[in-house]
């Protein structure tokens, strides 16, 4: 099984359920896991509650959204592989740094200390500023792997960084292999330089 984390990044959720749904074509069991934010928050791209009831449609299990839910999934429940979509720069941050306060955090620290891989697609408008030395010390990691990434708009948001949710299938087949997807950093759209 593998688990497969959402946070809350809200314009990117449509982007990580297709990429789920995706997974979940290839055959791949699905354990969903939302952060607190993303189980409570209504926001312009939909709600909370349709956010939970898509999860359950795709994968037919509820998702997990506390901590002590995901305390678990390291060596009690263990899960194939961990992926993290959208990872929010604040996510990325805590990884980084060993924080542990959420129910994401949580799964992915329960989840690597039985060296197991995790995958993450981050989306963070600072990733290329406050969130560059996290991206830096975790794509160093072993056993973390990041979903190639791209800048969303380069001359509206110099900072952004986002993954491309569509490679997280052949970003977790290459994990899987003990391979990074490569090139990590792709070219901007050409419609937005």
């Amino acid at each position: 099984m593998i688990g497969f984390a959402m946070c809350g990044s809200y314009c990117t959720h449509a982007r990580a359920l297709a990429a789920l749904s995706c997974l979940r074509a290839q055959g791949r069991e699905i354990l969903p896991i939302l952060s607190e934010r993303a189980a409570s928050t209504d926001t312009r791209f939909g709600t909370a509650a349709a956010l939970r009831q898509s999860l359950l449609a795709l994968t037919g299990r509820q998702p997990i959204v506390t901590v002590t839910e995901a305390e678990p999934l390291g060596p009690a429940a263990p899960l194939e592989a961990l992926i993290l979509a959208p990872c929010t720069g604040g996510t990325l941050a805590k990884l980084a740094s060993g924080i542990t306060d959420s129910s994401v955090t949580m799964a992915a620290k329960a989840h690597l200390r039985c060296d197991r891989p995790l995958l993450i697609a981050l989306a963070s408008n600072d990733a290329l500023s406050a969130n560059l030395s996290s991206i830096a010390r975790l794509v160093t990691r072993r056993g973390v792997y990041f979903v190639p990434l791209r800048q969303d708009d380069p001359r509206g948001k110099p900072h952004s960084l986002v993954a491309e949710f569509e490679k997280i299938p052949e970003a977790l087949a290459a994990m899987e292999r003990g391979e990074s997807l490569r090139p990590l950093f792709l070219e901007p759209a050409r419609d937005r330089i």
